[in-house]
């Protein structure tokens, strides 16, 4: 049973709107005021607005972070429809971070979005991930799942890669910062193109 909090001891920062949204995480001590302002002042940055992107954005943007970057050069298909759950029938053919960032917003208004809607390369990943606090990896290939880890790495950007493959799923965190290693530790070398799903 959980035991009412008064507002005032929770507010530190937040609007009266944002403490009855956020009332839930306010009243877990592991979160409190303090980490909710900690997830208001984030940023974080999500590759790929795909089937791993969208439950990201949806959840990140519910849980209040402040502002969120997409990176996807994609545009929405109707064979997204089935797992990609940020998109739907009237964004067919808009780019999957426009659709996203409607979903997203529409969620919560106050989130500010940076639509990135080129490929990530070796000539702008570096400054893109610059920007952001934490790095959120949801691409489904191994090159740029090795541009993301390189960029993070050099800008000592804590790095969330996940990745699903028809019923399995996989979650790591690497952050140098902490003296762990990194995905390219993990796996040194990839699979030829030839042999590797998406």
């Amino acid at each position: 049973m959980s035991q009412e909090i008064p507002i005032e001891n929770l507010s530190q920062g937040l609007s009266a709107e944002e403490v009855k949204r956020y009332s839930r995480h306010l009243s877990l001590s592991e979160v409190g005021p303090e980490g909710q302002q900690k997830l208001k002042k984030s940023k974080v940055l999500i590759i790929g607005a795909g089937g791993l992107g969208c439950p990201v954005g949806l959840y990140l943007a519910a849980a209040g972070v402040g502002q969120l970057g997409v990176v996807d050069h994609d545009v929405v298909e109707i064979s997204n429809l089935q797992r990609q759950i940020g998109h739907s029938e009237k964004n067919l053919g808009l780019r999957k971070t426009e659709s996203l960032a409607e979903t997203i917003t529409n969620i919560n208004s106050k989130l500010r979005v940076e639509l990135i809607s080129e490929k990530l390369q070796h000539i702008n990943a570096l400054q893109i991930v610059q920007k952001y606090d934490v790095i959120v990896d949801c691409s489904d290939n191994f090159p740029t799942r090795y541009l993301v880890n390189d960029a993070a790495f050099f800008a000592n950007k804590p790095l969330v890669s996940a990745s699903v493959h028809k019923f399995q799923g996989q979650l790591a965190v690497f952050w140098p910062k902490s003296k762990g290693g990194c995905y390219r530790c993990l796996y040194p070398t990839t699979l030829p193109e030839s042999m590797a799903p998406t």
